[in-house]
């Protein structure tokens, strides 16, 4: 006896797409079989010809809550995330109040998120200046790593580091994950204003991220250290990456759905929900994104889910300097991709490599991720063929802010479940996940 079977005609399991049988029990897949396999079990789900791919695993989130809870919480996040498919995000220790640099700030935040996850949460803590010693008592805490910025991060309790400063964070802790937000401020302009995106644009330009991408491939080269470029914009940045990693350095990069999917040259001037840094380029760079990701030399895509209140998007006065930067979209990001990809001839089992399995080994969760005996009974119901047209109201991030509004995209979740339960956004079955479970 088992407690569920989910069978699908789309199965998206280790060896692709197939049909199959997936049978759970306590909250964990116990068996793949064939489509027409039969199990003893009170509840048998026949998807058909939907999809089940693997729940997706988001590293690239930021919650915001405590301090900037009118931004985003644990409870709107999650909703969102497990409407998107998402059944893990890892929250991003920047945008609340403490930030997580320390185990007493960290302790804050969890404190903050009990009893309000939807889907499974854990945590970045961050390397700032002056917070060297902290560092290895977080890594004990169970944080997955670090995030370090190389220019401003925007809020002035989260200062970025030196070059030197990224190396001795590196040295300290060489068995720990650093996550780099790669733009060098030698190469950002200094914008007062800027009512079009053309400016702006020009503002952080590719030798932006080229330095800093270069700057933080010399750290992992000096110290051993493990090296992450978050969000990865700039196309140029791509050959220090291969060369990295064919010299055997433990370097890997990341991108976002909206590098992939927007093209610079149709963001009309004053729309600021547009704006986020490192910058959307044009089409031929994501050209060239889409190609890396293809080769495995980008490994992942997760959203950067980065929202703001209204005010702060500066819509108003359509101002790309003063706009806060940031792209709410952990809700859209699978239908995003899977529109641009299939329009590429990519499959749904690339999507899931990409935006499951990846990103659950990067932080180690390898338990996550994927459809195989074993693994977490984390799955997502998603119609491939259905298609709708982004309306903001429906989206369950806090502020219904999105540079997707009106855009027809393909692929609905119809169900996602969370060890076997499926989520509905009434009952908070979300845990706590730390390094140590990965």
């Amino acid at each position: 006896m088992v407690e569920l079977v989910l069978r699908s005609r789309r199965a998206i399991t280790g060896g692709g797409e197939c049909a199959a049988a997936v049978a759970i029990e306590g909250g964990t897949i116990v068996a793949v079989g064939g489509y027409d396999d039969v199990f003893d079990t009170e509840v048998d789900t026949d998807l058909g010809e939907t999809a089940l791919l693997p729940g997706l695993v988001d590293t690239h989130v930021h919650v915001n809550e405590p301090g900037r809870t009118e931004w985003e919480g644990f409870a709107s996040a999650t909703r969102a995330a497990a409407a998107g498919g998402v059944t893990v995000i890892v929250d991003m220790p920047l945008n609340s109040l403490p930030p997580t640099v320390d185990v007493p700030s960290l302790r804050v935040k969890q404190e903050a998120a009990r009893g309000k996850t939807f889907v499974d949460v854990g945590f970045w803590g961050g390397a700032v200046p002056g917070n060297l010693s902290e560092l290895p008592g977080l890594h004990d805490a169970g944080v997955f790593g670090f995030k370090a910025f190389l220019a401003d991060s925007g809020v002035p309790e989260f200062p970025p580091l030196s070059s030197d400063e990224l190396r001795a964070a590196l040295s300290s802790l060489r068995r720990a994950q650093f996550v780099v937000h790669a733009e060098d401020p030698r190469h950002l302009g200094d914008l007062s204003s800027a009512a079009t995106y053309a400016e702006f644009l020009a503002s952080r330009p590719v030798e932006a991220e080229h330095a800093a991408v270069a700057t933080a491939v010399d750290a992992a080269r000096a110290t051993g250290g493990r090296v992450h470029i978050l969000h990865l914009s700039a196309a140029t940045a791509l050959p220090l990456i291969a060369a990295a990693r064919a010299e055997g350095l433990p370097v890997t990069a990341e991108t976002c759905p909206h590098y992939l999917a927007l093209d610079a040259g149709h963001i009309p001037d004053g729309a600021t929900e547009f704006k986020c840094c490192p910058p959307i380029r044009d089409a031929a760079n994501a050209d060239l994104l889409w190609q890396a990701l293809a080769d495995g030399l980008i490994t992942c895509v997760v959203s950067d889910h980065s929202p703001c209140t209204p005010e702060l998007k500066r819509r108003d006065t359509g101002d790309f300097a003063a706009a806060w930067g940031g792209i709410a979209s952990v809700q859209l990001g699978l239908p995003v991709i899977w529109t641009a990809a299939r329009a590429r001839g990519h499959s749904l089992a690339d999507v899931a490599e990409w935006m499951a399995r990846r990103p659950a080994d990067l932080v180690g969760l390898r338990d996550r991720g994927r459809i195989e005996v074993g693994a977490q009974a984390d799955l997502v119901a998603f119609d491939p063929e259905e298609t709708f047209v982004v309306e903001p109201v429906r989206l369950h991030h806090k502020n219904p802010v999105t540079p997707y509004a009106g855009k027809k995209l393909a692929g609905v979740v119809r169900t996602t479940w969370l060890r076997g339960h499926a989520v509905t956004g009434d009952t908070a079955r979300g845990r706590f996940l730390t390094r140590k479970d990965a």
